[in-house]
């Protein structure tokens, strides 16, 4: 179910208070969990989080329930870590370009060409060396990652004619503000102009940026293509999210109940992804029907942009090297 920002902050103050011991009753009581995501209604992930949400009702004939707050209702993903460390928020699903402003090698799933397809990005997200990059989260975040969900594949929109990822350069290009997207933007001369993202189709529309980056889901549903002359595949990019748990909450529960969470969430992601890997091919031919200009990108080197963002990153994130040897097996 979907809630407003006023029921959250009437419970809110009770729990971030401190933690008592839990005994096995108490942590078998009926609970309320509050999830925060700021995606709108009906986008896949708040699809998601409302049919973990039922299953868990369900598994639990209704000891635990989940109450959705979409659309940013708590505040920004900044926020509502804060919330999370706390235990105000039981869970969020989280953007991984929050996560990596907070933890370098968490940044790492968000390096540019790790795969080059949507069912590619479905398959690592899945794998042991994309998974092990939560295990920091406990003792960096104070939360608990339970696993990935997905977009597809990002692209570029542009209102100025565009072939190949260089004719980036100069362009006022709206971008997530991760400092792994700048610095990749950045190596083809884009300058980087972070909005948010509801001012976005104004932004374009009034020539206060020259373009954007996205994924597709968002972009067919945000109608971009009705601004921009260019739809332009990065094959480079995509942006996953982690369900997140407070480490204050999830010391509360028992074995059973986390091992349930962990299931259901598991199975609300699986279908969370295979639905993005199933309608991406849709929407693009959608876009394919509409006046705009699709330009094929697979014939572009990436290699010279990916060493020069490696000789940046691995440093810091030594984790893109791991990444980038699975992902070519995919």
């Amino acid at each position: 179910m979907t809630f407003n920002r006023r029921h959250f902050l009437q419970t809110a103050a009770a729990a971030a208070a401190p933690l008592a011991f839990v005994t096995p009753s108490r942590a078998a009581a009926a609970k309320e969990l509050r999830l925060g995501i700021i995606t709108p209604a009906g986008h896949s992930w708040n699809r998601a989080a409302l049919q973990f949400g039922e299953a868990l009702n369900k598994a639990t004939n209704g000891r635990l329930t989940v109450t959705v707050f979409h659309s940013g209702q708590l505040g920004n993903e900044s926020v509502m870590m804060q919330q999370l460390q706390s235990g105000a928020l039981d869970m969020g699903w989280i953007q991984a370009a929050e996560l990596g402003t907070r933890v370098a090698s968490v940044a790492s799933i968000n390096a540019p060409y790790l795969v080059r397809s949507t069912p590619a990005v479905a398959k690592l997200v899945r794998t042991p060396a994309a998974l092990k990059l939560l295990d920091v989260l406990p003792r960096e975040t104070g939360t608990v990652g339970l696993g990935w969900g997905i977009t597809g594949m990002r692209v570029v929109f542009s209102a100025k004619d565009i072939k190949t990822p260089n004719d980036l350069k100069g362009l006022k290009l709206r971008i997530n503000p991760t400092p792994v997207y700048r610095d990749f933007y950045q190596y083809f001369g884009a300058a980087p102009t972070p909005i948010p993202t509801p001012a976005v189709f104004d932004a374009m529309t009034n020539g206060q940026v020259d373009g954007l980056e996205a994924d597709v889901e968002f972009s067919w549903n945000q109608r971009f293509d009705k601004v921009a002359k260019v739809l332009m595949p990065m094959n480079a990019l995509f942006m996953p999210f982690a369900p997140l748990f407070s480490g204050r909450v999830w010391q509360t529960l028992d074995t059973a109940d986390r091992d349930l969470i962990r299931q259901l969430t598991t199975q609300a992601l699986d279908l969370q992804i295979a639905e993005i890997v199933t309608t991406e091919a849709g929407l693009i031919e959608k876009f394919k029907q509409t006046p705009i200009v699709f330009r094929d990108t697979a014939g572009f080197d990436p290699k010279p942009a990916i060493e020069a963002f490696d000789k940046v990153w691995l440093p810091k994130a030594p984790q893109i090297a791991e990444l980038r040897a699975v992902g070519a097996t995919l």
